[in-house]
C-alpha cells in the first residue's frame, strides 16, 4: 500500500505531462521572389586600369507611380581589368517578399564615361529570376 501511494503521484504527473499538448501558432507562409545577379565580362580589359562601380537594385510595382526601391546595394569599386571572366562570375542572390507586383531588377554602373544601366523585369508568377549581365 505504501508503495502504491508513492507510485500514484508519479503516474498522475506523467499522465498530465503526456496529455497536455500545447499548440504553437502557425506562422503564415510568406511568399517570396529570389533574384540571382550574375556579373562578368567576356571582353579583354586586362590592360585597363580605370575603375567602375556597380550597384544592384530591385524595384517593385514596375511601371507605376507607386514604384519604389526595395533593395539597393553598391558593390566595391573595381578596376576594369579585375572584372571576372565567364569562368569566375560574381554571383549575388537576394530574396524579397512577393507582394504580387512586377519587379524591375538590374545593374547600375558608373565609370569614366558616366552612368549606365541594364535592367530586366520579374513577372508576377516568376519566383526565381536569373539576371545575367556580361559587362561590355
Amino acid at each position: 500500500m505504501k508503495r502504491f501511494l508513492t507510485i500514484l503521484p508519479i503516474l498522475i504527473a506523467v499522465g498530465i505531462t503526456i496529455s497536455c499538448k500545447k499548440q504553437r501558432a502557425q506562422q503564415p507562409a510568406i511568399s517570396t521572389k529570389t533574384v540571382r545577379f550574375i556579373l562578368y565580362t567576356d571582353k579583354d580589359f586586362s590592360t585597363d586600369e580605370d575603375t567602375v562601380s556597380f550597384a544592384l537594385t530591385i524595384r517593385n510595382n514596375y511601371g507605376s507611380v507607386n514604384s519604389r526601391s526595395i533593395f539597393d546595394s553598391t558593390l566595391a569599386t573595381i578596376r576594369f581589368k579585375d572584372i571576372p571572366g565567364p569562368s569566375n562570375k560574381l554571383i549575388f542572390e537576394k530574396t524579397v517578399p512577393d507582394n504580387g507586383s512586377v519587379l524591375s531588377v538590374g545593374f547600375i554602373y558608373t565609370d569614366r564615361f558616366g552612368l549606365g544601366s541594364n535592367f530586366d523585369t520579374v513577372g508576377i508568377n516568376e519566383k526565381l529570376k536569373v539576371f545575367e549581365y556580361p559587362f561590355q
